[in-house]
């Protein structure tokens, strides 16, 4: 199976930054790939974190959700639509502070969603210069979520379903891969600082911890904000090797995922056979 991880830096316009998703989106579609994965936050990334709060859509309907299904229908696309901000079920009182879900959206090529991830952990960092802590306006998911994505090449593939700040609890992803999965989803806004030290080394991690394939797809540039994302989007095998990556700016990242070889790799060394917590 091809898969795509398509690299972003989204600005303050939903509207651009859902152009900007469509000519990927096609450019991926036409070089073969069944599976597109696009960055956390593709569809904003504001000068303010309350920004996101503005375009806020309930779970099954709205502008960004209708978009991605007419994508994969159009397509006829796997799209994991990185993260949008859904409205939580239970609104908040009056006066208190407004919080929405990060989430992972996965549609079919029929254009159903059917899967939804919304991120466990919340990133929080601040070393005197720069600080964010995604919790003002986000309320953090509870449950993990895998689904089975059935290639042409035959392969039912087990994917898991993460975001960003995820990557670095292991335990998360030693539970996908106990549960079968095969395909690791990272969809990710790394900053520039915590993506230059700790980015790449974490995915080959998780790849190689896990036997299986990692697709991680990153906002990398400069955003009106000024905010810096690192990039370096990649697709990365169960053995730790880096199939494809791009450093900075909007581009497709692609590679063929070969599920014999994750087999090869699981077998030759069966370490998840051996675990023993």
């Amino acid at each position: 199976m091809f898969a795509a991880a398509l690299q972003m830096v989204s600005t303050e316009s939903l509207a651009d930054n859902l152009a900007q998703a469509g000519m990927l989106l096609q450019q991926a579609a036409d070089a073969g790939a069944e599976l597109a994965l696009l960055p956390e936050y593709f569809c904003l990334i504001g000068r303010h974190d309350q920004d996101k709060l503005a375009i806020q859509e309930p779970f099954g309907a709205g502008p960004i959700q209708d978009f991605m299904a007419a994508q994969a229908r159009r397509l006829g696309l796997w799209i994991v639509a990185g993260t949008l901000p859904l409205t939580p079920e239970n609104a908040a009182p009056v006066g208190a502070v407004q919080r929405v879900f990060n989430s992972s959206l996965a549609f079919n090529p029929q254009g159903d969603c059917v899967a939804r991830y919304d991120k466990m952990h919340l990133f929080r960092y601040d070393n005197g210069r720069e600080s964010y802590d995604e919790s003002r306006v986000l309320q953090a998911g509870s449950l993990p979520c895998q689904f089975a994505l059935a290639s042409r090449d035959g392969h039912v593939w087990q994917v898991a379903m993460s975001v960003c700040y995820d990557l670095r609890f292991a335990e998360l992803y030693r539970a996908y891969a106990a549960r079968g999965a095969d395909l690791l989803l990272v969809p990710s806004a790394f900053t520039h600082t915590t993506g230059q030290a700790h980015w790449e080394v974490l995915l080959r991690a998780r790849a190689i911890e896990n036997l299986s394939f990692v697709a991680a797809a990153a906002q990398g540039g400069t955003h009106p904000s000024g905010r810096q994302t690192w990039g370096q989007s990649m697709l990365v095998d169960p053995w730790g090797t880096v199939l494809a990556q791009q450093a900075q700016g909007p581009g497709v990242v692609m590679a063929e995922l070969d599920a014999a070889h994750i087999a090869q790799c699981r077998s030759q060394l069966p370490a998840l056979q051996h675990r023993l917590l």
